[in-house]
């Protein structure tokens, strides 16, 4: 039960945070007003939405709005259809002669194995000239070469301290992987594990269903210190969007849905240092 470990392992790179709505939203400039930086968003679909307007609403790419979905692409989405939109974004790539996919990946600063996920790709020499590929968070060439300090924050290294004010979300097992992706870790102990939310807040995510960019079935709560906790690979979850819980309250089972080799919670900070990494 202790070799789990797995994936969700989605970085930053703009500023895109979000803001959990129960409406419409008005425009861009509420978007940019209102929403909290690193965090997720919940969006209602309106009359009149499409897609590329709603991933340039929260400028992000339309893939990542049909990755956090499971929408194909070609789906139509329908009003009062509720949307998770992760704060990532990427970078489309049409492969040229010679290039590989690691030499792709430290072009745009992206992640090899980050790339063959989110393609469908089963191995690293299967590049075609000609292919167009999706390096999720890659950052454009110049970006690449500055490393601005808004791409250092974006993978959730920073932030402030909030001693005592998590509770660990499995009362065993084992870290079986540090920091990765968007400020998370992996704790592995044996499928059925109850896992407890880390403080208390209200669920403004609960996805029982599909892959979810990852991480399977999952949840995510907000806090009063406008943080957020994300809880992911679950293989059952018993809290609902909407749920007010208290701190230790059980939120699911460990599991390993989505994303993931064996059983195990990947657990996230979102607005703050994960105080479990070592």
């Amino acid at each position: 039960p202790y070799a789990g470990r797995g994936g969700a392992e989605i970085n930053v790179v703009q500023q895109s945070a979000l803001l959990a709505v129960t409406g419409p939203l008005g425009s861009i400039a509420d978007v940019e007003e209102h929403r909290p930086a690193e965090q997720i968003s919940i969006y209602v679909v309106r009359e009149g939405d499409n897609l590329s307007q709603i991933a340039q609403m929260f400028r992000v790419s339309v893939n990542t709005i049909l990755w956090a979905n499971d929408i194909k692409r070609g789906d139509l989405i329908r009003v009062g259809q509720t949307l998770v939109i992760l704060p990532i974004s990427g970078i489309r790539h049409t492969v040229q002669a010679g290039e590989t996919l690691q030499s792709v990946a430290s072009r745009y600063s992206g992640d090899a194995d980050e790339i063959m996920q989110y393609n469908g790709l089963y191995d690293k020499d299967t590049l075609a000239v000609g292919q167009v590929v999706i390096i999720p968070n890659g950052e454009g060439v110049a970006a690449a070469q500055t490393q601005d300090a808004t791409a250092t924050r974006a993978r959730g290294t920073n932030g402030p301290q909030y001693a005592g004010y998590y509770l660990r979300p499995v009362s065993g097992g084992v870290r079986s992987q540090g920091l990765h992706g968007y400020n998370g870790i992996d704790l592995a102990d044996a499928c059925g594990t109850p896992v407890m939310a880390a403080a208390s807040g209200d669920v403004i995510v609960a996805r029982e269903n599909g892959w979810n960019g990852g991480y399977g079935k999952y949840a995510v709560i907000t806090h009063p210190n406008s943080t957020q906790t994300l809880y992911a690979h679950l293989n059952l979850l018993i809290v609902g969007e909407g749920w007010h819980v208290a701190q230790g309250q059980v939120v699911g089972y460990v599991g390993s849905t989505g994303n993931s080799t064996g059983c195990h919670v990947h657990f996230e900070v979102r607005g703050a240092q994960n105080p479990f990494v070592n």
